[in-house]
């Protein structure tokens, strides 16, 4: 894995920043909606509404926050070690945080017509990989300096959970019913979320779990459904030898929908399992809830996951 190359792949769309005063950190850690990766902003920065991290007011200055795998850190971290020197004239650097020792980049780069310069960080998170990108443009440079944005990278930390609560308000749609599913986990903040009976740590597929988000798309015929539904199917991961066994038109909550049912086997430790996938179809997107569990379990599982598929309602 080249981290020049991993850090690189995150593109910040940027403005022209004028500010006034030169920044410093903020009182507070500050973690963005959902996320399990925080820090102190600098002051200027404010929580960003077109992407998940900070920006300032003019859009100019950008911290962009994510979560990675959490073997991607190893092997960013032996790859520094390998190579101390850096690539392409880009040396990287340690840092000292309140989890660990992170490594980090900075660069000049072009953003379109205009000179920018690049940061980006990785740390650890144990069960997750923490990555933070910073951009700054040329004329913002003297005031959001390398120090300063070092100075906010040492300031970085994790948590090992988000609030269930604050998970749920950032979804599309309300979720009333949890299953007594043990764990909630946001697989992208504000589109999909996990319901599970395992971890991140054992892996899920051990035991029931449910995946609900969106598609961006919706069959233009009624006729078109269940096909729309066999290639959804197709497409679930982390299943293989997979054979579908029921697909047929439901109505769910009153609305058009298809459930397919699939068995197949799942996980490192090759599970069989049974999948149901429940379609309900929208103008200009589909919910696809996903329901998995061992094959020995399922006849218990099926009816924890129809209750959270009943309980789930489009927002006002």
């Amino acid at each position: 894995m080249n981290p020049i190359r991993l850090f690189a792949a995150v593109a910040l769309m940027v403005a022209s920043a004028c500010l006034a005063a030169p920044p410093v950190l903020a009182a507070d850690t500050v973690f963005p909606p959902g996320m399990r990766v925080g820090l102190t902003p600098l002051v200027g920065l404010v929580p960003s509404k077109s992407f998940v991290g900070f920006e300032t007011e003019d859009h100019g200055v950008k911290v962009l926050i994510t979560e990675l795998p959490a073997e991607a850190y190893g092997e960013v971290a032996n790859a520094f070690k390998a190579n101390p020197a850096g690539a392409g004239g880009i040396k990287p650097e340690s840092i000292e945080t309140a989890v660990g020792l992170a490594y980090y980049t900075a660069e000049s780069a072009r953003d379109g017509a205009a000179n920018v310069r690049r940061y980006s960080m990785i740390l650890p998170g144990g069960t997750f990989s923490g990555y933070i990108a910073v951009q700054v443009p040329e004329n913002a440079g003297k005031i959001y300096t390398d120090e300063a944005v070092r100075q906010m990278f040492a300031s970085a930390v994790t948590r090992k959970e988000v609030p269930v609560d604050e998970q749920l308000a950032l979804l599309p749609f309300k979720v009333n019913n949890l299953g007594d599913f043990k764990n909630v986990r946001t697989l992208a903040p504000g589109a999909a979320i996990i319901l599970g009976d395992g971890d991140e740590t054992k892996g899920f597929e051990t035991a029931p779990f449910m995946v609900i988000g969106l598609i961006g798309s919706t069959p233009a015929q009624p006729d078109d459904r269940g096909r729309f539904a066999q290639q959804a199917a197709t497409t679930i991961p982390g299943i293989r030898d997979a054979r579908i066994t029921v697909s047929e038109p439901i109505r769910i909550d009153g609305m058009a929908g298809y459930e397919t049912r699939v068995d197949a086997t799942s996980g490192k430790d090759n599970t069989p399992v049974t999948v149901v996938q429940w379609l309900r179809f929208g103008g200009q997107s589909t919910m696809r809830i996903l329901g998995s569990a061992p094959r020995d379990v399922w006849t218990t599982a099926f009816p924890r996951f129809r209750a959270v598929r009943d309980g789930i309602q489009p927002r006002g």
